[in-house]
């Protein structure tokens, strides 16, 4: 039946079975055993085409994991920020710095209990990352999971617009120079 029109999925699996087959070196070989098959030249096209759509999606599924690596890994040093302010300005006095920052180590910190060595240094402006921010530095120990004490902890808590933004892990060169005062309230965290 060499007339009779043949289904299209038919036709891409009969072809595909082909090619997998053949271990297809040349495409022509395909093409003439599905034609010895009664296939047209018209569905063995879209055969083709369906197959170099399913590729291209696949292609592109696969390269946008790799595309957004490559726009998330090299910041340079920049920071992402959801405010509009450019960091040039003057930032206001963050007031309740104490009770923000008490309220987020509860939940930055796995065992809030039993910290020890709290220190914390008054905000003061300073230049992070190519902007004005009022930064607070933290000394504190926190206890590890076993109940042990291990190396006091230095963060630096960075404030935009009064209020509490994020903690900089890497605290050596922000909080270089920084006046300690006891932190006294970090140690009475409670679960």
């Amino acid at each position: 039946m060499k007339g009779a029109p043949v289904h299209p999925f038919r036709v891409s699996s009969l072809f595909f079975r082909v090619i997998a087959w053949t271990s297809l070196s040349p495409r022509s070989e395909a093409i003439m055993i599905a034609r010895s098959f009664g296939v047209s030249r018209a569905h063995l096209a879209r055969a083709f085409r369906d197959h170099l759509g399913i590729s291209a999606k696949r292609a592109a599924i696969l390269m946008l994991p790799i595309a957004l690596a490559a726009c998330a890994g090299s910041d340079d040093g920049r920071s992402v920020t959801y405010t509009d302010d450019r960091g040039v300005t003057n930032q206001p006095y963050p007031d309740n710095y104490r009770a923000e920052l008490l309220a987020f180590m509860k939940t930055y910190l796995n065992d809030p209990r039993g910290v020890h060595d709290a220190a914390m240094a008054e905000p003061v402006q300073r230049t992070v990352g190519g902007r004005l921010r009022y930064v607070s530095c933290l000394r504190f120990t926190p206890r590890e999971s076993d109940g042990s004490y291990r190396e006091v902890r230095e963060r630096a808590v960075l404030y935009v617009n009064g209020r509490l933004d994020r903690v900089v892990e890497d605290a050596s060169d922000v909080c270089a120079g920084a006046v300690y005062a006891p932190f006294p309230e970090l140690g009475k965290l409670t679960r």
